[in-house]
């Protein structure tokens, strides 16, 4: 294993020829550059030529380094790792292609991010990984994009408002979605197909994708509010309904708070679901919407690859609230807000600072997440350099 501080990157994008992959490249040319911050950083992926193309199309410099890796040759996948500090996968659905790239990360301590939105598969690499990285240091960040760092990140800004407020944690917080404008990826779409189809394999993985606290193995902690059918959310003033990434959201905001030993409390309570409007044409709203959950992405799917046009991207937006209640019913309001299509735009901005941020942190080594790792060192980079925004609110 070569020594981290001696590797020839500082972050690996794997996976810069797919769609999402290229924009996390791009992220990385726009933003930084050959500024004096700029990373050391590499393209990575299947094909030396596709790779080449891609450098050329998004403007990157001529001497751009391209790295060749194949999920399916893990040599090539451990020789990746040890040439570099943080590696970046867009490369899913993880639970088909990324096995053999996490266990290369963990053998060779080299800190690791994702999309990922599969929590049977995490779970798995949690009970497989999660002592020997913390042994060899890597830090494995699963979920580093729309699903969860604005709910992950948003409930733990929000809890450090609510102790400086109230000199403790709110015991229950929604999160709401009051806004968002984007469209389904098709990584997402084939991420659920491969979950189906993983469940009817192993029937054990249905109470894990069932229970809030699928990701905090040893710790269960009380019944959760579960937003799965269309209510008036008081406290909002408006009629909510499913909220569609809420099954990982969830499980992660959980994990979060696990492994920061419980910092929001062991009784701590949280859903999310997404908000309408008040009255009964609220109401109406959310009933259709739920509906609409039974089949999310209608007769036709996008397909791994496919995704919105670059004005698309850039016309996306999200609003999301954290609503902190006490036990004498006092509540705290905090957003997070972010510019360009939720799943694409943004996604690629959050997931290119959060290694950005690995490479600055001095978290131990373990499975975790954006929340459990970064915390408020993200929240500033995505600030800085994503156009996310994260507020007290009146």
């Amino acid at each position: 294993m070569t020594e981290k501080s001696k590797r020839e990157f500082d972050i690996i994008v794997y996976g810069a020829t797919g769609y999402t992959g290229r924009l996390v490249a791009e992220h990385f040319v726009r933003e930084y550059g050959d500024s004096k911050d700029a990373p050391k950083w590499a393209m990575a992926g299947r094909s030396q030529d596709k790779l080449e193309a891609v450098r050329d199309e998004i403007g990157a410099p001529a001497d751009t380094p391209l790295v060749v890796a194949d999920a399916d040759d893990p040599a090539s996948l451990e020789i990746m790792c040890n040439r570099t500090k943080v590696v970046l996968t867009t490369v899913g659905p993880y639970q088909l292609y990324g096995d053999a790239l996490v266990e290369a990360c963990v053998k060779t301590g080299t800190d690791y991010a994702d999309l990922c939105g599969e929590p049977g598969w995490m779970r798995e690499q949690i009970d497989l990984h999660h002592e020997a990285a913390k042994a060899s240091g890597a830090r494995i960040c699963f979920s580093s994009g729309f699903d969860s760092i604005p709910f992950d990140l948003g409930v733990f800004m929000l809890q450090k408002e609510a102790k400086a407020k109230f000199g403790k944690p709110a015991p229950r917080v929604k999160g709401r979605v009051r806004a968002m404008q984007g469209t389904f990826s098709g990584g997402t779409a084939a991420s659920l197909t491969a979950t189906m189809k993983a469940v009817a394999k192993k029937p054990a993985l249905i109470p894990i994708l069932q229970s809030p606290f699928g990701l905090t193995p040893g710790f269960e902690g009380p019944i959760q509010p579960m937003g799965l059918v269309p209510e008036y959310d008081k406290e909002a003033g408006k009629w909510a309904a499913p909220f569609i990434m809420a099954t990982i959201n969830t499980k992660n905001v959980h994990r979060t708070n696990y492994l920061r030993g419980h910092p929001y409390g062991e009784d701590f309570k949280y859903d999310e679901m997404m908000l309408t409007s008040a009255g009964e044409i609220g109401e109406k709203a959310a009933n259709a919407a739920a509906e609409m959950l039974k089949n999310p992405f209608g007769a036709k799917p996008p397909k791994p690859g496919e995704g919105p046009t670059a004005e698309e991207r850039e016309n996306g937006f999200y609003d999301v609230l954290f609503i902190g209640i006490m036990p004498d019913g006092e509540t705290i309001n905090y957003g997070v807000k972010g510019r360009y299509d939720p799943g694409y735009g943004s996604t690629s901005r959050m997931l290119g600072e959060t290694g950005m941020a690995l490479l600055a942190s001095k978290a131990e080594g373990g499975v975790g997440t954006p929340g459990s790792f970064l915390g408020e060192d993200l929240v500033k980079r995505l600030e800085e350099r994503a156009e996310l925004t994260f507020a007290l609110e009146d």
